[in-house]
């Protein structure tokens, strides 16, 4: 087997991705996909109006060093007092014509203006220049060597707004032109520098040209690479606004839906809980569970509880089709919910036909009896215009208490509010004994009301007869009232007009993509892009910006971003952020060392040009400097070659030698070290051919030989030694390339290039100051050795100050990546929050489809051929907190137990009432195919259903295999599991000895299931409910309610099912079955093990389940006739 080392270069594909988000036309594409091209025009601008500004300050510099040198060293003031002149006016002159550019207005109608005043300012700097220049040769017979050459070709590239790159070529070009036509007319010629009649003419123009080529290069390599990096800045700034639109709105939304679900005062807790365990797991392998340690439950003493049940709803769930009825329930109970939101009353659920609510239960109501009652009314005139509208024949029956309550959320998995307690059963008991159309109060609610505003009536004989209210005392009373209500006001569109605002969590801004998120109206997205795209930062702190920091004044528009870096040396303030900026990789190295190529070409040329006595170390070093440079060079660009030439597809493989050079790219692009290592290589070679070229000249000969030109009067042969303005260029060149080879530190750069500088200074003051000393001037009298060194200067200075201001936007952009990522992380757990939510109220399956209908303003419905209900209801518990607390305990374990069953059997929570737990399987129409996934792992259950298939395939019987009846196995498997859980649980409590009731501990379960067509939907106004109806829901919560302790009882058709699969069935009788009347129905055979029974095997069980079923062998006869 290859060993790791030897498999790094074997064939590999070509990996463009990260590099290809720097180039040029990407970036531009980028931004005209997402509209942002105006908007980048628009900042881009302000960048060039503070890349403007900080010309002011180095041109002001720039001339008074210019004039203060001159006449502190000049040894005839009167002299330069015409140059001082030039000088000053032409500053003047530029300064007023470029102020134009800072009335944003005015540009930005007349962008033409941007280019003609920054083509009149560097005429102007040319022409003053030449003009100074002239008048002496002319008067004074002096020839000047240019001053601001160099300068005029930078500041055009690197200062001067001019839109287009183009456009600065051409200025910049023209500008070269017309400094090498005044060098060879006047400089050139005098200094015998060359002679057109020699071969050496050419050769000398050559150097000059390729002096001004460089410095051009130089320019558009910064242009690019600023361009490059502005943009890619601003689509990350244009990111990270849009993530935090999604983050803030995508937050309320996860508010409202957990306070749809649960009421503000329990929700937060729970809400923190999620972000806490979202944090501990880094947002990987999320639950969709809300809770895990926290139990919600609240005590509240003065509430009213109204219970709504809907008469005649079993009709209503089996003769509509699931569009109708979808659309009539949502219409209704988001009628209902806009009502409660009125009346100030918080609604906990619904249960099919079932609507309950509290009032008083957010906060303290005195009217608390009042609200419920006034709702109760409205609810029941909602439903007698929902039936003339819909030509349906439906009532209301109300029960309202009023009393104490405990609320709050128990379990794991689909949590839902709910409340409990003695008062609550009590308004369940009025309203199931209640009047169709009137609202039944008991005499705690009716002392809390004004008589006088309603008609109150006795209450019915049902209620009078009923045990359990006759055993609290209750006094029952019938209560209507005329209400007046504006239809109106609580009419609904076809997804209901106070629908949530969905954030749609699957259409998250991605990095460089246009969202279609439901952020908010448009223009006030826009509005707010625009207002952070002006406040963006675009330079570092200025002189004024520092005189308000110090007064405590901070800036308009400046950021925290531009607070994190420091004033003066350019770091972040923290350490760990600068170094994780130092680090992060060059993916524009190769413009680098295409740059670097280029001059370190350009150099050796100018080398060999300007050797007097060329030696073979000479040729040598020129040698391998071009090679070295060669190698990187290929290194830097292969990448880029392979990806243009032979395709964009990840599929082709490329050979060894190629993965070799990928992989030496890619090293260097992410280490540090190595590109530091690979710049200080570069200068070097750069300054050995300086070396070169400065160590051949005999300056002790050419002194001697000025001394023969004084005594002898001839003149004396400059080209003797190498040419100092010459040097001089090519040393100004390297400081130019010194500080724009990107990715460098930038204190790396500033001390490595002041290094150089101060060399070359020891160079030109002390070494060869004799020969630079008879070089030519810039000015009468002054020195040239200090022409030299100002020309030095003055280059270090302005690119000090051009990378100063490019590292600030750098660093301005890197800040933004990191706030962008931390956003992204930030927006990510929301995200999986707003999804565990929503898990919590729909059923997984449901979310998404869910959350793009509503988006769609459409209802959400569903239809299914062959769905398996279950109703699970623990016995004998009563509801009081230190039962809750257990029921708490149970619940989770059921919950813990649906998780399994819901990856591998899509078995579906639907909800929990009271101590009912419910149930489906096959609501998802990907089961079939999960299941499927899931056999090729190993796993006891999935080996269980596959068995129980064989066993029906093997049947002779003919099978509709599209209906996908395994679930009803599935289910009966899951209430057998159901079944082992509580009696583990009570296990465990026994053995632990804790004093809980005898009833508590020794309660078991009965257990309904049906199984067939059902429907199912998404309704409510304000609080979304997924709910599910038909027949086999109606029958699930028959069997569970005329069922028998410890037994899961089935319909017929179930149990026929069953058998199919290899699971016996007993026959329990006729029973009366509460809108079916008599059927028969099935017990499922269970032996002691909690073991499905075969069907030879049963007549071996029969002991066991007399002896289970004996704990409820005495209420049979009550419970097989007991309605839901």
């Amino acid at each position: 087997m290859p060993t790791p080392k030897t498999n790094a270069f074997q064939k590999c594909p070509l990996d463009y991705t990260k590099e290809r988000r720097w180039e040029q036309d990407y970036l531009k594409v980028k931004c005209a996909e997402l509209g942002l091209e105006n908007e980048f025009v628009l900042y881009q601008r302000r960048q060039r109006s503070s890349y403007l500004r900080v010309f002011y300050l180095l041109h002001i510099i720039a001339t008074l060093f210019h004039c203060t040198v001159i006449l502190l060293f000049c040894a005839h003031i009167r002299y330069i007092l015409f140059d001082i002149a030039v000088y000053v006016i032409s500053a003047f002159l530029i300064l007023s014509i470029l102020s134009i550019n800072f009335y944003e207005d005015f540009v930005s109608r007349h962008t033409w203006i941007l280019t003609a005043t920054s083509a009149a300012s560097a005429l102007i700097l040319v022409l003053a220049d030449v003009l100074q220049g002239t008048f002496h040769y002319n008067i004074n017979d002096w020839m000047l060597a240019t001053s601001y050459d160099t300068y005029t070709i930078l500041i055009i590239y690197m200062f001067l707004p001019i839109p287009a790159l183009l456009g600065s070529v051409l200025l910049a070009s023209t500008v070269s032109v017309l400094f090498i036509a005044y060098f060879m007319k006047v400089v050139a010629s005098r200094f015998h520098y060359f002679s057109m009649e020699s071969v050496d003419a050419y050769n000398q123009i050559s150097v000059d040209i390729i002096h001004f080529i460089c410095y051009n290069l130089l320019g558009v390599f910064f242009r690019i690479i600023n361009d490059n990096v502005v943009r890619c800045s601003f689509l990350n700034r244009h990111q990270f606004i849009r993530e935090k639109i999604w983050l803030r709105n995508a937050r309320v939304q996860e508010k409202l839906l957990l306070d749809s679900i649960i009421p503000p005062q329990i929700a937060k807790p729970i809400q923190d809980d999620i972000k806490n365990r979202l944090a501990r797991k880094g947002g990987q392998g999320q639950s969709t569970r809300v809770m895990e340690q926290i139990m919600a439950l609240q005590i509240h003493p003065e509430v009213s509880i109204l219970y709504a049940d809907v008469v005649n709803y079993t009709q209503l769930t089996t003769t509509l089709d699931v569009e109708r009825l979808v659309r009539l329930l949502h219409d209704l109970y988001g009628r209902f919910d806009l009502a409660a939101t009125q009346f100030q009353v918080q609604r906990i659920k619904f249960l099919g036909d079932c609507y309950y609510c509290v009032a008083g239960l957010k906060r303290p109501n005195p009217d608390h009896a009042k609200c419920c009652v006034d709702l109760g009314l409205s609810m029941i005139s909602h439903i007698q215009e929902v039936r003339r509208e819909n030509n349906v024949d439906i009532d209301m029956r109300i029960g309202v208490h009023s009393g104490s309550v405990i609320a709050g959320v128990i379990g794991e998995a689909k949590l839902q509010f709910d409340i409990w307690g003695t008062d609550v059963t009590i308004a369940n008991r009025l309203e199931s004994t209640g009047a169709p159309g009137f609202i039944h109060i008991s005499g705690s609610t009716l002392n809390e009301l004004d008589i006088d505003q309603y008609s109150i009536f006795s209450g019915t004989d049902e209620a009078r007869a009923d045990p359990f209210l006759q055993a609290h005392n209750i006094t029952t009373h019938l209560l209507t009232a005329d209400i007046i209500m504006d239809p109106d006001a609580y009419r609904l569109d076809s997804w209901g007009s106070l629908s949530l605002s969905v954030v749609d969590i699957n259409d998250r801004p991605e990095l460089h993509t246009r969202s279609r998120m439901v952020i908010g109206p448009k223009d006030s997205i826009d509005e707010e892009l625009r207002k952070e795209f002006k406040n963006m930062p675009v330079s570092g702190m200025t002189l004024g910006q520092s005189c308000s920091a110090c007064c405590g004044y901070k800036p308009e528009g400046e950021t925290d971003s531009d607070q994190s870096i420091q004033t003066f040396c350019l770091h972040f303030h923290d350490p760990l952020l600068e170094w994780k900026y130092l680090i992060q990789p060059d993916y524009m190295f190769k413009y680098s060392m295409l740059l670097s190529w280029c001059v370190g070409f350009s150099l050796a040329y100018v080398q060999m040009v300007e050797s007097l006595d060329p030696c073979e170390v000479c040729i040598l070093i020129d040698l391998l400097a071009f090679v070295s440079l060669t190698i990187l060079l290929v290194i830097a660009w292969y990448k880029k070659i392979c990806w243009l030439i032979y395709g964009r597809s990840e599929k082709i493989l490329y050979g060894k030698w190629n993965c070799m050079i990928f992989h030496a790219h890619d090293k260097i692009v992410r280490h540090m070290t190595l590109r530091i290592c690979i710049y200080i290589f570069i200068l070097t070679t750069y300054f050995s051919i300086i070396v070169i070229i400065v160590i051949n000249c005999n300056w002790e000969e050419f002194q001697m030989r000025d001394i023969e030109r004084k005594l002898y009067h001839y003149e004396l042969d400059l080209n003797m030694c190498f040419h100092p303005w010459v040097v001089t260029n090519m040393v100004a060149l390297i400081i130019g390339i010194s500080f724009t080879f990107a990715r460098i530190p930038f204190m790396v750069k500033t001390v490595i290039t002041v290094s150089l500088t101060s060399v070359y200074m020891v160079i030109v003051f002390f070494q060869f100051q004799f020969v630079f000393h008879h070089s030519a001037t810039i000015n009468p009298w002054f020195p040239s050795e200090n022409a030299h060194g100002m020309r030095i200067l003055m280059t270090l200075f302005t690119m000090y100050l051009k990378e100063r201001h490019s590292e600030f936007n750098n660093k301005v952009g890197y800040r933004w990546s990191v706030d962008l990522w931390k956003k992204q992380k930030d927006s990510d757990r929301t995200n999986q929050s707003i999804t565990i939510v929503l898990n919590n109220i729909l059923p997984s399956h449901v979310v998404n489809v869910y959350i793009s209908t509503l988006a769609k303003h459409e209802l959400y419905y569903e239809e299914y051929k062959m769905v398996s209900v279950m109703f699970a209801s623990l016995q004998n518990f009563k509801m009081d907190l230190r039962n809750l607390r257990m029921l708490n305990e149970i619940i989770r374990e059921f919950d813990r137990l649906l998780i399994h069953y819901k990856e591998y059997y899509v078995v579906e929570k639907i909800k929990v009432a009271g101590c009912t737990y419910m149930a489906a399987c096959g609501l998802d129409v990907n089961y079939a195919d999960r299941i499927f996934n899931r056999f090729a792992r190993h796993d006891s259950l999935l080996e269980e259903v596959g068995q129980a298939q064989r066993i029906r395939n093997s049947s002779p019987t003919e099978h509709k295999e599209e209906l996908h009846e395994e679930v009803v196995f599935v289910m009966a498997t899951f209430a057998l599991d159901l079944m082992r859980t509580l009696w583990t649980v009570k296990k465990a409590y026994e053995e632990l000895k804790l004093h809980y009731d005898r009833s508590l501990i020794c309660g078991d379960m009965s257990i309904g299931i049906s199984s067939g067509e059902v429907m199912a939907g998404v309704v409510g106004a304000s609080h979304p409910h997924y709910d599910i109806w038909g027949d086999p829901v109606n029958m699930a919560s028959r069997m569970y309610s005329t069922g028998l302790i410890g037994h899961i009882h089935v319909t017929e058709e179930t149990a026929n099912l069953l058998r199919e699969f290899g699971v016996e069935c007993i026959y329990r009788g006729i029973t009366f079955v509460k809108g079916a009347g008599h059927i028969p129905t099935y017990f499922i055979a269970i032996n002691d093990d909690y073991e499905f029974v075969p069907p030879t095997q049963w007549s071996n069980a029969s002991v066991r389940r007399q002896t289970v079923t004996s704990f409820g062998a005495a209420s049979e006869s009550s419970q097989s006739y007991e309605d839901d």
